[in-house]
């Protein structure tokens, strides 16, 4: 591996403005840059879907043992704002923006670990199995490119998301489901002064549901919160429309649904008793992921991590990314911490050390997945 070429090459990532639904100028560089290398490159035709800047791009490194399982990796092109015009420079063991913006290692680093991973393997002539990388589009704004890509189209059937908080060694094996829950909740309007009695107050209703629900920690598994509380106008009118948006998580399916369907029968409750209406609308935002210790996909990572230095670290994480959609399409898929550090901030910084980490840990994990398909 070329640390100096790998930190210049995440640099250069940076520097090209990618918000999401802006990533098309990413999208051009990538395609070029993976050319280039003399890997298949294509461009997935989702962007009239999605309606983003861009197509997902899946790449295949093709490998030369065709006995060897293949692996895929996915990082996401499309960064928080402010992301324009980036300006990063080293700080010491840092790379750093000017601090006008967010650095974008989130997740330019895992691009440019792949990146380097596949020139250092081609040039040191490493035999391998068949490796696949998929760079998504939207991922910050509900993992829309994700969402749309065809799983169909990999041969993988398991491998790694490199975009999560947590020193290089950190896997990710469980991450909730999440439930998005949207009420429409209708009263009856009346002057509030003359006449209340002839009203029916969709605050009232709305606030006596959220009084009766279970909220925040649930269990060890389970989260719910409200969101978003819209409605209302002059006092002396009953009000007759509210708007909540609210959500459930939970690692365990089961418990999503139950969490969700007792905050719908909390607003039907209410509403029937006051003489209104509530329309409740839900939707399944991402499944869950859950990788057991003795998977293939945990036990090739941890002995990847093992053989760099490091000891593997298994956690379970609160949110939501793109390895929830594709361990929710039937791809085993795990998540890799990378290191990055305050992101999502103009104070954002990547560790050098940590960038150069990741990209000897998908080097390994490659390396490893040869290794396992020789073995007895």
């Amino acid at each position: 591996m070329n640390k100096d070429r790998l930190i210049d090459q995440f640099m250069e990532m940076v520097k090209i403005d990618s918000e999401t639904g802006q990533e098309r100028e990413m999208a051009d560089y990538l395609l070029k840059r993976f050319d280039d290398l003399e890997v298949e490159v294509i461009e997935d035709d989702t962007q009239k879907e999605t309606g983003y800047g861009a197509g997902n791009i899946l790449v295949r490194f093709k490998g030369d043992d065709s006995s060897t399982a293949p692996v895929y990796f996915t990082s996401h092109m499309d960064t928080v704002a402010p992301g324009t015009g980036i300006k990063p420079f080293i700080d010491g063991d840092d790379i750093v923006s000017d601090g006008t913006t967010v650095l974008g290692s989130d997740d330019k680093a895992g691009i440019a670990a792949m990146i380097e991973a596949v020139r250092s393997i081609s040039e040191a002539g490493v035999s391998h199995g068949d490796v696949e990388f998929v760079i998504t589009v939207g991922e910050e704004s509900g993992l829309a490119g994700a969402k749309s890509f065809d799983t169909s189209t990999l041969k993988s059937r398991f491998g790694y998301a490199v975009d999560a908080t947590g020193r290089v060694g950190t896997v990710v094996t469980t991450a909730p489901t999440q439930s998005k829950i949207e009420a429409h909740i209708h009263g009856k309007t009346a002057h509030a002064g003359v006449a209340p009695e002839e009203g029916v107050s969709a605050i009232k209703i709305a606030a006596n549901a959220i009084s009766r629900m279970n909220l925040g920690r649930i269990d060890e598994a389970t989260t719910a919160n409200i969101g978003k509380f819209e409605g209302g106008g002059p006092t002396n009118v009953v009000t007759d429309y509210v708007h909540i948006v609210a959500e459930a998580r939970s690692l365990d399916d089961d418990k999503m649904h139950a969490q969700t369907e007792h905050m719908r029968k909390a607003f039907d409750n209410a509403a029937d008793e006051l003489g209104g209406k509530a329309e409740i609308e839900t939707e399944i935002m991402y499944a869950a992921l859950n990788a057991p210790a003795d998977s293939e996909v945990v036990s090739t990572v941890s002995e990847a991590i093992k053989n760099i230095g490091r000891k593997a670290d298994l956690i379970s994480l609160g949110g939501g990314s793109d390895g929830n959609i594709f361990a929710g399409k039937g791809v085993s898929t795990a998540i890799l911490g990378l290191g990055y550090e305050n992101i999502h901030t103009t104070s954002e910084r990547m560790p050098i050390e940590e960038l150069t980490k990741i990209t000897e840990l998908i080097i390994e994990i490659i390396k490893v997945q040869k290794d396992k398909g020789n073995r007895p």
